[in-house]
């Protein structure tokens, strides 16, 4: 009987001794999931989908690297028929979030600093006067919450997004 409890202690997996379960980054499965945007990458980064569908339309974003600890975005919030914001921008590391700086011409010096939390993209509750131009009539993109869709790249730059003239475009693809 020492014998068979001997055995059956020698057959655990040390890495999970703690609750632990280790991860082998070099599993094929792991690699194949990884790029697909599956799994969630060890890096943080912003880069993939973030997407939410409600009963006036679609809101979503896109992110894909543009250089080194730098990403652009691409931003649609739907608030009904004819009404939504659009927006573009680049993105940096920000403490542990990330600065939005938009890119929009008639919104100079609008920037937000956003984070991800339970795979949710939060925008803050308000945002600078700068910021009011991205979007017509009273729509705004504060407080705006995006759950992410995916962390892949691949799917970030194949994402449609329709423009103001209602033409779908694939704003984070070039």
């Amino acid at each position: 009987m020492a014998i068979g409890a001997l055995l059956l202690a020698g057959c655990g997996d040390p890495a999970s001794q703690d609750g632990e379960v280790a991860v082998d980054p070099a599993n094929p499965l792991e690699m194949a999931a990884r790029e697909r945007g599956v799994v969630r990458p060890e890096a943080a980064t912003p880069v993939g989908v973030f997407e939410r569908i409600h009963d006036l339309g679609r809101d979503a974003m896109c992110v894909v690297p543009d250089g080194p600890e730098k990403w652009r975005f691409a931003i649609t919030a739907s608030y009904g028929t004819g009404l939504s914001c659009a927006a573009r921008g680049t993105m940096v590391r920000d403490g542990d979030g990330w600065r939005m700086r938009f890119a929009n011409a008639n919104a100079d010096g609008c920037e937000a600093l956003v984070r991800e939390q339970d795979d949710e993209l939060q925008l803050p509750g308000s945002l600078p006067p700068q910021c009011a131009r991205l979007c017509p009539e009273r729509a705004s993109l504060a407080g705006l919450r995006l759950p992410r869709a995916s962390w892949s790249a691949a799917d970030a730059r194949d994402l449609r997004i329709a423009d103001r003239q209602g033409n779908m475009q694939r704003p984070c693809g070039g």
